[in-house]
């Protein structure tokens, strides 16, 4: 209703056009019961039949056909129109909530899982709407039409007759009460399936390397076998909703017509009402039948709308009070000041973290796995928010600062390089969506890769694919620290790539990222020591901790930890492994 709010005029249009529709539905038994009524009595006084008023009937009937027609026309197209719209909102909001939600959110939550979400949770929510809503309003109005009616004619027939509709109620509420547990088990499983597969063929070159299809399938077809049964008991159950309903709509029907024949014989009732009065019984019928039906597709909806609503009611990135303002001539001095920080409160990772990186500074960090390198990154950019401490960049506090006016500050290449469907321009102007193509050029030389595009069929118009399997991983790299040097920032975060490409790559690698970092801060997360002796500050982390600073003469002198990782390296000639 949130959503649709805004075009609540509409709704409500819909609504009055179906209200009409049905009372001009309601009507129909009644008049073709005077037809009847008058057929039945020239019958019996042995007369010519009544041409003029059965004419005037059906001019009533085909008058009363018209207006259905139209009315229900006007309220499929009215709630139509309101639901996309409220349903493009949905989407549209959820496409906004994404975009502010914390990066923790998405690491405790499959990708695939949330596309799942965003995608056949929304349908399922729209087809409900847009199919259901008009016929469930529809089925109650013309219940309670049909009643009034049924009233009118007869009383005592009319409250007999509606003991089905409280015994159907109950039918129904014993359904959805044993099937809706399976309704949430089956979008929850469609989700996990989604998910399933989203990872395994983005890692599908990985399964084939290691032969992993067979058990690629084995988890699949446990994942697949349990949305099929969770599918069938949700269809099954519910489906038992309409026979049970139907069942004892026929018995009110036998009971009715039994009862009314013996009215029509002792002259309690007319002929016509009688014929109108069993029209009515299916009337409620029919609704009761509509409604059983259209309870698979409403508890479905119901399930995809708490799986949508549980991203639109997370919580937000937490802002504060976004007080602080960065400097215009930013110089990229950085202070961490006793920082703590934890991804669980049982487990601490960081404690009592504390450095400065003076501005122009190259700060390389180094460490084994789980050493803290990534999060101390995370950190920098508010992926995350730290536990206790401050991070400062020029003085100031980067909590009090706006999410965007922090990260605008740096630029980052990951050893995960990411680009998307478009052109190698498209991809490069990422960095500073207005820059001119002289600029990207520009961009492409510093980074040593605009001989490489050149050679390619479309030069900068050459389209990456979507999984970016028509570049080297030495050339996406380079195209990645072309899009950093467009957007001319004042702290670098390099997470060293060298290490997978070969001797040539490598180098031109090395020579970007060293123009690069000429003036600004940067960050250098090392794989190979060899890559980071001119640091001006290594950091050496062991378990969320700095365990050794200085630069490389200095650190080799301790002849501690740093010296033992660098003289392995070096004596190795080959990586250590060390991230």
């Amino acid at each position: 209703m949130r959503f649709l709010k805004p075009y609540r005029w509409t709704f409500i249009g819909a609504m009055v056009a179906t209200v009409i529709s049905v009372s001009l539905n309601a009507l129909w038994p009644v008049i073709m019961g005077l037809a009847v009524t008058e057929i039945g009595k020239n019958l019996a006084a042995h007369v010519a039949v009544n041409m003029p008023y059965i004419q005037f009937v059906v001019v009533l009937i085909i008058a009363e056909a018209l207006g259905y027609q139209i009315t229900m026309f006007l309220s499929n197209y009215w709630m139509t129109l309101a639901v996309q719209k409220a349903m493009r909102d949905v989407r549209e909001n959820l496409a906004d909530k994404l975009n502010r939600l914390p990066v923790s959110y998405f690491d405790a939550h499959q990708q695939g899982n949330l596309l799942s979400r965003i995608t056949n949770d929304v349908d399922a929510i729209t087809n409900a709407l847009q199919q259901s809503v008009v016929q469930i309003v529809t089925a109650i109005i013309g219940i309670l039409t049909a009643v009034l009616m049924m009233v009118l004619i007869n009383p005592l027939m009319a409250v007999l007759s509606l003991i089905m509709i409280p015994a159907s109620m109950l039918i129904s509420r014993l359904i959805v009460h044993y099937s809706q547990p399976y309704f949430d088990g089956q979008q929850n499983a469609l989700g996990e399936l989604n998910g399933y597969v989203q990872e395994n063929y983005t890692g599908f070159t990985v399964l084939k390397v290691f032969g992993q299809e067979e058990e690629a399938t084995t988890a699949f077809k446990q994942v697949n076998h349990r949305l099929a049964e969770q599918g069938f008991k949700a269809a099954f159950i519910s489906g038992l909703m309409m026979p049970l309903v139907g069942m004892t709509a026929n018995m009110t029907y036998a009971a009715m017509a039994t009862l009314g024949g013996l009215y029509v014989i002792n002259g309690t009732i007319a002929l016509g009402n009688l014929q109108a009065f069993i029209q009515y019984i299916w009337q409620v019928n029919q609704p009761l039948s509509t409604i059983t039906q259209l309870a698979g597709v409403m508890q479905s909806a119901g399930a995809a709308t708490e799986r949508v609503f549980e991203i639109l009611n997370a919580p937000d990135q937490k802002v504060a009070d976004q007080t602080g303002k960065l400097p215009a001539q930013l110089s990229g001095k950085v202070v961490f000041r006793d920082v703590s920080f934890s991804y669980r409160p049982d487990q601490p990772l960081i404690s009592h973290l504390s450095f400065t990186a003076n501005p122009g500074d190259t700060v390389a960090i180094v460490g084994p796995t789980g050493a803290g390198k990534t999060t101390l990154i995370n950190l920098l950019m508010r992926f995350y928010d730290v536990d206790s401490g401050d991070i400062e960049i020029d003085d100031v506090n980067t909590k009090t600062v706006a999410l965007e006016e922090v990260r605008r500050q740096f630029g980052m290449v990951l050893q995960d390089a990411w680009l998307y469907h478009a052109t190698i321009a498209d991809n490069i102007r990422l960095g500073q969506l207005e820059a001119t193509d002289y600029e990207v050029v520009d961009a492409a030389k510093t980074a040593n890769v605009d001989h490489f595009v050149r050679t390619l069929p479309d030069g900068y118009q050459f389209v990456i694919d979507e999984e970016a399997q028509n570049v080297s991983l030495g050339q996406k790299q380079l195209l990645t620290i072309a899009r950093a040097v467009l957007a001319d920032p004042k702290i670098l975060i390099l997470d060293e790539a060298t290490s997978s490409v070969d001797t040539r790559l490598e180098q031109l690698l090395q020579e970007a990222m060293d123009r690069v970092m000429q003036g600004r801060t940067s960050f250098v997360i090392a794989h190979r020591l060899s890559t980071i002796r001119h640091a001006d500050l290594i950091l050496v982390m062991n378990h969320g901790q700095i365990i050794e600073q200085g630069n490389h003469e200095q650190l080799l002198e301790q002849n501690g930890f740093y010296a033992k990782l660098y003289q392995s390296q070096f004596g190795d000639a080959d990586d250590l492994g060390t991230e």
